[in-house]
């Protein structure tokens, strides 16, 4: 399940880079790619809450969980910005994925140490 989350985390991810680089310049960001983002993203947190709940209690695991979350809350926040024509502040654009790089990073790590 774990192996699974990373894959659609990575998808996500590879979609976002689309999105920021857009954000970056100035463009508009193509509606299709911010729904895919955020539903590939969406469907890799359930996963890994999932994993969570059936009793998996790494202090490692949890906090790239609650990392997860609060780069989802971030997401969100892009989300709405950008759906309304609202300026997107450079640094939300910035840590949103940097905040889900380092929660990315450490749900590997955990899964390095399980093996």
């Amino acid at each position: 399940m774990l192996e699974a989350s990373i894959i659609f985390f990575v998808i996500a991810a590879l979609l976002g880079v689309i999105l920021l680089t857009k954000i970056l310049r100035n463009q508009p960001t193509p509606k299709p790619v911010k729904f895919m983002h955020g539903i590939i993203a969406g469907i890799a947190l359930l996963m890994l809450v999932t994993y969570v709940v059936l009793g998996h209690t790494s202090t490692l695991l949890i906090t790239s969980l609650v990392l997860f979350i609060l780069a989802a809350m971030g997401g969100l926040t892009l989300f709405t910005l950008d759906m309304s024509g609202k300026r997107i502040p450079r640094a939300l654009a910035l840590g949103h994925p940097a905040l889900a790089i380092i929660s990315l990073i450490l749900l590997i790590i955990y899964i390095v140490k399980l093996v």
